[in-house]
């Protein structure tokens, strides 16, 4: 009786196991332009630059970003569809503030807010880091204000937050007589100056760039990700339909998986349409719209490679994006679409 009661706990430990190995933690990122007069926005009046594309107007209508009753609405829904973590992008100037925060500090405030956690999506675009300190004051900010928050998301331990372009750190670390290795060194003190065991730092980029190589590994990168892509590594022009750019991902995911040396958070779009910003400089990349059934595929194969990935490291992904609006990539319900492309993800990866 003894060996049958021990076989089963072995089984029943060995499902448990199996359970959590198969459990895919699926993120979206989080464009938080949608509040008027807004330091660093896009436009003053941003809603007023979709109205005239009417496909693409929230469920909610043109609300308030930031508000409390439409922060609740979309946690509620991220949850209920399988959404585990949102990545916020994320902006720090060169005065040593933050600007367009008003989405994150209203998830960090929602009631409902440790139903999905957090993450920040570090917005370093080119030119935007000034200095060393520049870059421990922004990290201490995290540490004091986000970092040991329950609801904020963490890997071993560690917080994590995705860098929008390593490359761009690399550069502007350069400027200043600095390194990428060095920069994330000193964050790594500061978390753990904060009682933390470090961060888990997430690094943006192609799979045709030497970061993948060794690079990001030597530099103190945890894992490799992309905010998103607009052409394949064989295609000299960006993609004219969205089966074209759900191609071009494939063709990074396959490399990353056959040359990465780091863990893969799995980069997937709902597709690509600029128009309401302005438009691409090639006007036919803007067909690279999404539509359900075309989105769906292009999840099972971000499963699939998901699955291929030899690794202890959590089966991640995150999706190009909740709402951006005015670049046509977004899964946020909408009146057209309704739930349409939420239900595609809960199909693919299910309930969290």
């Amino acid at each position: 009786m003894k060996k049958l009661i021990g076989a089963l706990g072995l089984a029943l430990c060995s499902l448990l196991a199996q359970a959590q190995t198969d459990k895919y933690n699926i993120g979206v990122y989080y464009f938080p332009g949608w509040a008027d007069n807004q330091k660093g926005a896009v436009f003053p009046q941003p809603w007023e630059k979709i109205k005239p594309f009417p496909e693409r107007e929230p469920k909610l209508g043109w609300y308030k970003e930031g508000s409390d009753e439409v922060t609740r609405q979309h946690i509620d829904w991220m949850a209920e569809y399988g959404i585990n973590f949102v990545a916020y992008d994320w902006y720090w100037g060169k005065d040593n503030k933050v600007f367009l925060e008003h989405a994150l500090a209203a998830h960090m405030r929602a009631p409902n807010r440790e139903k999905v956690k957090i993450s920040l999506l570090w917005a370093n675009h080119d030119g935007m880091l000034a200095s060393k300190d520049n870059f421990e004051r922004m990290v201490t900010y995290w540490a004091k204000y986000y970092f040991q928050r329950p609801e904020f998301l963490r890997i071993e331990g560690k917080p994590v937050v995705f860098v929008f372009y390593a490359d761009f750190l690399q550069a502007d670390a350069a400027k200043f007589g600095s390194s990428t290795k060095a920069l994330l060194e000193s964050a790594q003190n500061i978390a753990k100056q904060n009682g933390l065991p470090g961060i888990y730092f997430v690094a943006g980029t192609g799979a045709a760039s030497p970061m993948i190589d060794s690079f990001a590994k030597d530099a103190g990168y945890s894992a490799l990700s992309a905010y998103n892509y607009h052409q394949g590594l064989y295609s000299p022009i960006q993609s004219h339909n969205y089966e074209q750019l759900d191609k071009a991902y494939r063709e990074h995911w396959s490399r990353f998986v056959s040359k990465g040396n780091l863990p893969l958070v799995v980069p997937m779009t709902s597709g690509w349409d600029k128009r309401p910003w302005g438009g691409s400089k090639d006007p036919l990349h803007d067909m690279s719209f999404g539509e359900p059934g075309l989105f769906e595929g292009h999840l099972r194969a971000a499963k699939a490679t998901m699955d291929s990935i030899k690794t202890d490291a959590p089966k991640m992904g995150v999706i190009c994006c909740w709402n951006e609006f005015g670049e046509g990539s977004y899964i946020e319900p909408t009146k057209k679409d309704g739930f349409s492309y939420l239900e595609k993800v809960k199909k693919v990866f299910g309930t969290p």
